[in-house]
């Protein structure tokens, strides 16, 4: 097919284009009214944009080739953290017991009152044996349920201390007010019960709470967090400090007697694969040569006034492909951050109406909690919207109060937990940073999401990557494809030029990206 069928010749041509009439005739090419000049500048604005921050980021720091479109990446997560389960039944004189709060003994239908009795708990965790992957919080999606496949637990061991929490609400589910301490004298492993995947640890009582015995990971049946209705195993839509800690039941220490020999022992799987893919992105540039030898005002050269355009076009989808795209192996997509984060990372709510500086707080809480999100080089691309109700926010205090030095207040008594501290620039991207008691937040305004439902975007920098191809010698990290097409029936030449990349991007830990919708 002829490039014609694409491209009309006047579209390649220059403004004030010859009408091709003869010679002595008038023409549109006019010199002006009796030819005056109009006082014509030499100089022409030229308007601006933040185009591509996040495209910026990751070509700058981020880039990491790959020699194959299709890649492969592995994550690591450890376990030592993760040693805990919750008390979803025991065993109650012989009989399993999942209805009930009221921890009892295993050789006696009574409850425990003494140290030295013995019991039997069954015990269920929510994370995944097989890479250690855990729930992030708000994203139900790929929720890992309490019991749920491959969550049995591995790690309890003979020998081991378990701190049980107690309250003393009936029925469990009141915040924790003691603790049991069981010391483990065997485990059943692979078990399930209840339908859910389990151990049964049976162990003796060493520190007995005197006044509390209902195991705070239940609420009337079956293991749910505090004021969830019965047997709601779905955990991910809660915060760990505020809710799941209090139900969780942690291995705390060993204690073994003098000579007893060496320890059984467990090993974890840490490691868990994921593939990406790299997409192709193409711009196409054309003129005649005609236009190209034309030299004309302001800039000179057409055609390298619209190759800088073209540049700028492509890093501009390029960005939006980024942000918003999906991998397909199908349509040869990579994956955007909105999808990934989406499916795998953090989710949380942001209504500029009605967020305080409080709530936003309690999401940068359960985001940034240690105990599974150790990220420390996040960017916060946020909507105008946001951009500027995070600066009325931040800019409040500093700009409406005087707090002690009544002057500048450098000398401020008090200071806002949420607040706006400096502006910078990071390779070339405007970043306000704002100081949170979560650590310092470097936001940077991103319009393309503009007119979307995403609000903020948190993205860790170094658990991403922009993955050009390349290898055997060929670079297609913005190469650029020239050829020249002689139009059928036209005897005209031009140019064809292409800009082309291939790349993809790689995503690991969701743990530490999230999203605000």
């Amino acid at each position: 097919m002829a490039l014609n069928d694409y491209v009309q010749l006047s579209e390649l041509g220059v403004t004030d284009f010859d009408s091709g009439q003869a010679p002595g005739a008038g023409n549109s090419l006019n010199t002006g009214d009796l030819r005056r000049k109009y006082n014509f500048g030499d100089r022409v604005s030229e308007l601006a944009i933040a185009q591509d921050p996040f495209f910026r980021f990751v070509s700058k720091v981020s880039k990491k080739p790959t020699d194959d479109p299709q890649f492969k990446f592995t994550e690591k997560r450890g376990s030592y953290h993760k040693r805990y389960a919750y008390v979803m039944g025991f065993v109650s004189n012989g009989v399993d017991e999942f209805a009930d709060a009221q921890l009892d003994r295993s050789d006696a239908g009574a409850a425990v009152t003494a140290a030295g009795q013995n019991v039997q708990l069954y015990m269920a965790t929510d994370w995944k044996s097989a890479g250690n992957i855990q729930n992030v919080y708000g994203n139900t999606a790929t929720d890992v349920a309490v019991g749920g496949t491959g969550t049995s637990p591995e790690f309890f061991l003979p020998g081991q201390l378990v701190k049980l929490p107690v309250t003393t609400v009936a029925g469990g589910a009141g915040a924790p007010t003691d603790y049991h301490i069981v010391k483990v004298t065997s485990v059943t492993a692979g078990l399930t019960k209840d339908s859910k995947e389990c151990a049964r640890v049976d162990g003796q009582i060493v520190k007995l709470a005197a006044s509390a015995n209902e195991l705070a990971s239940f609420h009337t049946n079956n293991f749910s967090p505090s004021n969830d209705s019965a047997g709601d195993e779905v955990v991910a839509d809660k915060s760990i400090s505020a809710t799941l800690e209090g139900s969780r039941s942690y291995v705390v220490g060993t204690a073994h007697g003098e000579g007893e020999g060496y320890p059984e022992t467990w090993k974890d799987q840490p490691y868990s694969t994921a593939y990406g893919r790299t997409q192709i992105w193409k711009t196409s540039c054309a003129m005649t040569n005609t236009a190209r030898a034309t030299s004309l005002k302001y800039e000179g050269n057409e055609w390298a006034r619209v190759w800088k355009e073209k540049l700028i076009e492509h890093k501009f989808d390029m960005e939006s492909s980024l942000l918003f795209g999906s991998q397909s192996d199908t349509y040869y997509t990579t994956q955007g951050a909105v999808d990934y984060i989406l499916g795998y990372g953090n989710q949380f709510s942001l209504d500029t109406a009605s967020k305080t500086a409080d709530d936003f707080l309690d999401d940068m809480s359960s985001y940034k909690d240690p105990r599974y999100n150790n990220g420390g080089a996040t960017v916060f691309f946020v909507s105008t919207a946001v951009y500027n109700w995070m600066h009325k926010l931040g800019g409040y205090i500093h700009n409406n109060l005087s707090l002690g030095n009544a002057t500048d207040n450098r000398g401020a008594m008090y200071t806002a937990d949420f607040a706006m501290t400096g502006k910078k620039k990071v390779l070339g991207v405007d970043i306000t940073t704002f100081s949170t008691p979560y650590g310092d937040m470097n936001v940077a305004r991103n319009i393309h999401l503009d007119g979307t439902n995403i609000k903020m975007i948190g993205i860790d920098m170094k658990n991403c990557a922009y993955r050009p191809l390349v290898g055997n010698g060929l670079n297609r990290d913005t190469s650029v494809y020239v050829g020249v097409q002689t139009l059928e029936n036209s005897g005209v030449d031009r140019r064809v030029d292409l800009i082309l990349t291939e790349a993809g991007m790689e995503w690991s830990m969701p743990e530490s990206h999230a999203i605000w919708l």
